[in-house]
């Protein structure tokens, strides 16, 4: 069965979807963006970016009880391959050096127009 995953610590869904699902044991976090939850703003400059959408995904993994070292399975999507290394230099803070798989993909826009968009998957139970 599904259970929906929601807080307040991170932007609310900006369309018809939910923060996170959890089903079977697996949480499937929609991508997140840099908007600063306690504002509604976005935020600007791509470190400052990644910094937000990690906080936000961090804030729907403690909701869910969980942390990043639950994670199994990322997505990058970034408006430009240039910002490839600062977004990968700050990603990488947040893990322990037990790196998830993951994919990083330029594409042509992202909503609102921001830099990078992260989605992650985690595991309930390693």
């Amino acid at each position: 069965m599904k259970k929906i995953v929601s807080t307040n610590n991170a932007p609310a869904a900006i369309g018809p979807y939910s923060q996170a699902n959890l089903v079977n044991g697996v949480l499937y976090i929609s991508g997140q963006i840099p908007i600063d939850p306690s504002t509604g703003n976005l935020l600007d400059g791509i470190e400052i970016e990644t910094h937000q959408v990690m906080k936000n995904i961090e804030a729907v993994l403690k909701e869910a009880k969980l942390s990043f070292e639950h994670i199994v399975k990322t997505t990058i999507f970034l408006s430009d391959m240039a910002l490839f290394a600062e977004v990968n230099e700050v990603y990488g803070t947040y893990f322990n050096g037990d790196y998830p798989a993951r994919e990083t993909v330029a594409v042509k826009g992202l909503p609102r127009g921001v830099n990078v968009e992260i989605s992650m998957t985690a595991v309930v139970d390693l």
